[in-house]
């Protein structure tokens, strides 16, 4: 769309005087058909053998990101189409747990590990590693907003953290159950 079919369609949409409330749906009706029509020819490029990079690259993301956003993954276990839905209030859920960490509520943590989590990573171990991190970029200072994708039989949050002196992401995985089936704190910020 050219920038003046872009304020044309604009000025039609916000045109509405007083009524924002409306205006502003109508704008969301836009866009969710817009997305639709994005949606529709990614699916025809793929069709017509343009790879992951070729759209990754027209959306201005990583191939994985369209993949995630268009993709229709297959189960290799059945053959069947997989969930791509996130576990519903995960960013939440990921939010609680960083605050925990940051609160020293250790035991609040690993009392929503998985079996094998809680086998892996004791209160103890929790409290040292986090510990650690403190001890090499300084107090916790807050979060972003998690991002959040499902893979599989688990949603995973990818959330920013910033410390004192250094940025880090917090990568948790839920299982459908609710339960942390992954912690993980990595240097940097991921997208």
């Amino acid at each position: 769309m050219t920038a003046n079919a872009e304020a044309l369609l604009a000025s039609r949409v916000l045109t509405a005087g007083d009524d924002w409330a409306g205006s502003i749906e109508r704008a969301v009706r836009i866009q969710a058909a817009a997305d639709d029509v994005v949606r529709a020819v990614v699916q025809q490029a793929r069709q017509s053998g343009a790879t992951w990079q070729v759209v990754g690259d027209a959306l201005g993301v990583s191939r994985q990101a369209a993949f995630q956003r268009y993709g229709k993954p297959t189960d290799p276990r059945t053959g069947e189409p997989m969930n791509t839905t996130p576990l519903h209030g995960v960013a939440e859920l990921a939010v609680s747990v960083i605050d925990d960490l940051a609160s020293a509520r250790w035991s609040r943590v690993t009392e929503q590990f998985d079996p094998t989590m809680r086998d892996g990573l004791p209160e103890e171990a929790l409290a040292a590693a986090w510990a650690q991190l403190v001890g090499l970029s300084g107090e916790f200072e807050g979060h972003g907003e998690p991002e959040v994708a499902r893979a599989g039989d688990v949603t995973i949050t990818n959330t920013p953290l910033s410390l004192e002196a250094g940025d880090y992401t917090a990568r948790i995985t839920f299982r459908d159950d609710r339960t942390i089936a992954g912690l993980h704190i990595v240097e940097g910020r991921t997208s």
